[in-house]
Order: structure tokens, then sequence, then C-alpha cells
């Protein structure tokens, strides 16, 4: 009996079924297999389909992109061709800027638009990103970066083969974000919702602040206790603000009988 492949850009599917979808983009150095376990923590009515960048997992036989143009690109399109609406993007840090941009270029090229953004770990676009040169560091330094940052497991950081074959794709990855020059236009007219760790050492409460002006349709700012991973370390309570806000934005109009349609007020 054969089996559907996999979709190489989706490699946990795409959560035809459900009344919404998050696509989740990882950090510089992750794939899709970081976001695996939000699915079981995800209220019910979300899926989350975690987007794999080529270079890593199931797809590391492939070149990783150094660039965020032609990224957002190749990702546009397969959202475009194999996503139904309503679904959201989130992103944290490389990823939230190429969730953001992946937005944009939707906007562009007339493509099914997310319904939220949801951002965190990088500081708004328009801030010019801090540069890590990670591409020659010895492999003992290369930890202790990483190490800085927390979030990655300390077996991986004591593997000197673990962290020489994550060397090329984290260099690919800081590239796209580092190499970035911000292109002004118009707000998303999309909600943004950002999550920032308190004691994040990237993007603190300020600079993720910055992301407002990028939206024309509302934003908000969630403080966490904890660094630069602080969303997966308070993923319960991420997973319900998330969740509370996509299912309200999906939930179908209802007649009034006094007027035009609205939305049923929750809370």
């Amino acid at each position: 009996m054969s089996t559907m492949a996999k979709h190489p850009w989706f490699p946990f599917g795409t959560g035809p079924e459900a009344p919404v979808r998050l696509l989740t983009l990882p950090h510089a150095g992750a794939g899709a297999a970081v976001f695996r376990d939000w699915g079981r923590g995800m209220p019910g009515g979300v899926a989350v389909c975690p987007v794999q960048p080529p270079g890593r997992e199931g797809r590391y036989a492939e070149a990783p992109f150094d660039r965020v143009a032609p990224l957002v690109r190749e990702l546009a399109e397969q959202i475009t061709a194999s996503v139904s609406v309503p679904y959201a993007v989130l992103g944290h840090s490389t990823g939230a800027l190429c969730a953001y941009e992946v937005v944009r270029e939707l906007r562009r090229t007339g493509g099914p638009l997310p319904a939220h953004l949801f951002v965190c770990g990088r500081a708004a676009p328009q801030v010019p990103p801090v540069r890590h040169e990670v591409a020659d560091l010895p492999v003992a330094e290369l930890a202790a970066f990483l190490r800085e940052l927390e979030g990655t497991p300390e077996g991986m950081l004591s593997d000197h083969r673990v962290l020489e074959w994550m060397q090329p794709i984290l260099v690919a990855d800081l590239a796209v974000n580092e190499c970035y020059t911000f292109q002004p236009e118009a707000p998303l007219d999309i909600p943004i919702t950002a999550f920032v760790g308190r004691a994040d050492p990237v993007a603190g409460e300020e600079l993720m602040e910055l992301w407002r002006s990028e939206t024309a349709a509302g934003f908000r700012l969630h403080v966490l206790d904890g660094g630069h991973f602080a969303m997966f370390d308070h993923a319960a309570f991420v997973h319900a603000e998330i969740a509370g806000a996509l299912l309200d934005e999906a939930a179908p109009a209802v007649p009034d009988p006094d007027g035009p349609q609205q939305r049923l007020p929750h809370g």
C-alpha cells in the first residue's frame, strides 16, 4: 500500500481539516522538529504546521538559504499552493524575520494572507541586525556562543561532532538575518503579537516594542520571564494566547437582527 509523500516544506502536514492553521518558522540552526510538540500542547482548533527550511533534518541534503529574499519567495509559493485559509504565521529569532518577510511577499504577489503574525526573539525589522561571526569559530567557542543564548541541549553542546555538523547550517541561517536590509513598505493589515524574554540578550523589550509600527491592525507585546527561548519555556501561556487570538479571529460571523453582521462578543 502506498503512502502519500511528506511535503518537504511542511513535513508534519498542513492541517487541512482544522478550523485554523499555525505555520511556525524555527530559529537559526533549528528545523521543524523544534515545534513538533506544540501540536500536542496547542488548544483544539489550531493545527500547528512546522515549516522545514532546506539544509536540515529531512532536507539535510539540500543547500540552506543564506539570504531572506529567495527563501521567502519559495515559501510564499508553497503557502499559496498548499495551505488553506485561515492560517497564521509564527517565527522565532531569525524565523521571526522570515515570517514577517513571507507575509510581505504574499501581499506583493497577491497570495493568501495570514490572519495574524506572531514573533519572538528578533528585534523589529527596521533595527539593524547584530552580526555574529561564527563561520570560523573553533568548536569550543561556538558552543560558548550557543550556551549564552540558552535553548540548545547541553548534550549537543558537548558533542564536537554535532557542533561541526551544525556550524554550516548555523552560518547560513545567521546570514539570512545579518545580511538583511530593511525596505520600508506600508504596515501590514494583520495584527502582530510579540513575545519577549525579559532577559533576552538578542532582542529586549524595547526592540520588540518597535514591531508596533509594522502593523495597522493592532499590536500586543507579552513580556515573559526568561531569555532568548522564553517562548518555549512558557509554552502553555503562549499556546493559550495564540489559540485565543486565532479562534476568535476565525469565528464565523453571526446575523444581527438589528443590523449588519458582527462577531459574537468574547469575554
